[in-house]
């Protein structure tokens, strides 16, 4: 058995995959400006690893669980926002194409939406509660609890927080199943994103509107000067900001699951000590805090968590896990 899963991040697509989930067969980042240049970067690399049982994602906003030769163009439109001026999109779209002109067994997978494991009132109003890639996340984060707990995957319980270098996500799982969630349009501000934008400003900026606009008011243009996330520490009012923005989130997230058994952080700004320890020291009131196991060295969670999804939808060793999951 041969699994693969991609994250397409604002930052970098990452890939990992594994053989009879014993043998690592990739592990990597591939910057998302590269192949927005150049698609066949990652479809080369995807090749070289051929033959693959199955490929997840990447899926974008997410859909309900299809084949990408059965994709149609309006699929594409809800997994892809349609503007072409921002690089991911295209790098995206791109890829896929290819994908499905080589008749890859590529697979997308659901965002949180799109899970009957979350109520439906809650998905009132609501078109991002977290992406595809957010619920391999969460995957990840059932896997690494079962573990570290010694409980079933159906015993699971926590908030998972995704803090990556572009948004910010929070999502609450009970039983081993999503319930809610928070996406990065949508809450938390993150490095790039302003998170939930406040109706009367959108109401007053000036028309049209583009999904660059999504890409603004986080935590960079806070700080008003060209840096990069590990710069962030010579800022404690950003640092602050974020704790706090994080904190309401996963405040509101303990309606939905009450009593989580953990918060869980993953996401390219957890990997900075200085935000690690801010959040440990706001959230450790609700519940303990700790960062989630990867099972890479590079790629980061979400490509890990596809895996998951992957070898779980094959009938492997994360088979009840998906099921619980209600991935399909």
């Amino acid at each position: 058995m041969r699994v693969i899963g991609i994250d397409p991040g604002t930052y970098s697509f990452d890939l990992f995959g594994m053989e009879d989930n014993r043998r690592i067969i990739v592990d990597e980042s591939i910057k998302s400006e590269e192949i927005f240049k150049n698609p066949y970067i990652l479809t080369r690399k995807v090749e070289g690893l051929m033959p693959l049982d199955i490929i997840i994602g990447p899926s974008g906003y997410g859909i309900p669980l299809k084949g990408i030769m059965e994709m149609t163009e309006n699929d594409l439109s809800l997994m892809i926002p349609p503007d072409t001026n921002v690089a991911v999109n295209e790098a995206i779209k791109n890829v896929l194409y290819e994908m499905k002109r080589k008749r890859m067994p590529v697979y997308f997978t659901p965002g949180v939406i799109h899970l009957k494991t979350v109520p439906s009132y809650r998905k009132w109003n609501k078109f991002d509660m977290g992406t595809a890639d957010k619920v391999c996340c969460v995957a990840l984060g059932i896997k690494d609890q079962s573990e570290w707990l010694n409980i079933p995957f159906s015993k699971t319980s926590f908030i998972y927080v995704e803090i990556g270098y572009g948004f910010t996500a929070t999502i609450g799982v009970l039983d081993g199943k999503i319930v809610d969630g928070i996406g990065g349009t949508n809450g938390a501000l993150g490095f790039l994103s302003c998170g939930g934008m406040d109706g009367e400003i959108v109401i007053r900026l000036r028309p049209p509107l583009t999904q660059d606009i999504l890409f603004r008011g986080g935590l960079k243009d806070f700080v008003g000067k060209e840096i990069e996330p590990p710069d962030l520490k010579d800022f404690k009012e950003a640092i602050v900001l974020l704790g706090e923005s994080v904190e309401k989130d996963v405040a509101s997230m303990l309606v939905s699951n009450p009593h989580p058994r953990e918060v869980i952080l993953s996401g390219r700004l957890v990997e900075y000590d200085f935000i690690k320890n801010e959040l440990k020291n706001r959230l450790k009131k609700y519940a303990p805090v700790r960062r989630v196991k990867k099972l890479s060295k590079v790629a980061k969670e979400a490509a890990c968590g596809a895996y998951i999804i992957g070898e779980g939808l094959l009938g492997g060793r994360y088979h009840s896990l998906v099921k619980n999951m209600e991935i399909s």
